[in-house]
């Protein structure tokens, strides 16, 4: 690796963190309604107004040993975890990806992820704003590659009716809700920015991903078996981004 791409990979690490942080807000606020533009950054038990060299993402939290400059209470772990995890994921898309405008789109998907992976896993409610930030993606990134429309059209198509007829028929099999509309949606619009074959081996991914976790969960607490599903669709949608070409090119010549 040569000097300067390594220092285009500080860069978008930097700016990783940085977007983190601002995921951070979204994570918090978005479950409880609250604006995620108008309210300036705050503490969350003292409510004392952060001043601009408290919010260096990452940073300031090591700096501030995990804890509230005014009033010392803990902050959460999941602040740096975020920021962190957002930075990283930044540089492997662009490892992966290559310096390109797509690397730019599937640095906003793996953001959209991460917040609803989050936000899923702490109220097993998936935001349809992030939805919406998906489609978007996924409309660029046709208009980008027009040429392979249909393949991009026919994974949000084929997968949300898919997912929408297995969900009303486990329904009414079971008389339970098996998977979440927001789970479906999720995938729908993850298939618009991948298409249908990496969409369905997101899916897969997720699913089995999913059910060998909680399965291990429940055999081991004696649990609720309910659990989140969109942060383990969220890891087969990023690994189906950066890897998919890989896996489907190696199942197709076992074919």
């Amino acid at each position: 690796m040569t000097i300067e791409n390594l220092i285009l990979y500080i860069i978008v690490f930097l700016y990783g963190i940085t977007i983190g942080s601002f995921l951070n807000v979204c994570i918090y606020r978005i479950p409880k309604k609250e604006s995620v533009v108008t309210v300036g950054s705050h503490c969350m038990n003292c409510n004392h107004k952060l001043k601009w060299y408290d919010l260096f993402p990452l940073f300031s939290w090591i700096f501030l040993r995990g804890k509230c400059r005014y009033c010392g209470t803990k902050i959460s772990i999941q602040y740096p975890l975020v920021e962190l995890l957002n930075g990283v994921l930044y540089v492997i898309v662009f490892a992966v990806c290559g310096w390109n405008p797509d690397s730019v789109l599937w640095c906003v998907l793996m953001s959209s992820l991460l917040v609803i992976s989050v936000i899923d896993f702490r109220t097993m409610l998936i935001p349809g704003a992030f939805d919406a930030v998906i489609a978007v993606v996924g409309v660029v990134h046709i208009v980008l590659h027009w040429e392979n429309w249909l393949y991009y059209v026919l994974g949000f198509a084929c997968i949300g009716v898919f997912l929408l007829l297995l969900a009303v028929l486990f329904k009414k099999i079971t008389g339970k809700s098996g998977l979440g509309y927001g789970d479906i949606e999720l995938m729908a619009c993850a298939g618009l920015c991948i298409g249908w074959g990496h969409g369905f081996l997101a899916l897969m991914i997720g699913s089995l991903l999913g059910s060998l976790v909680e399965g291990i969960r429940v055999a081991v607490t004696k649990g609720n078996s309910k659990f989140a599903l969109g942060p383990y669709l969220a890891v087969g949608i990023a690994v189906a981004v950066l890897f998919g070409d890989i896996w489907i090119d190696w199942y197709l010549r076992l074919l």
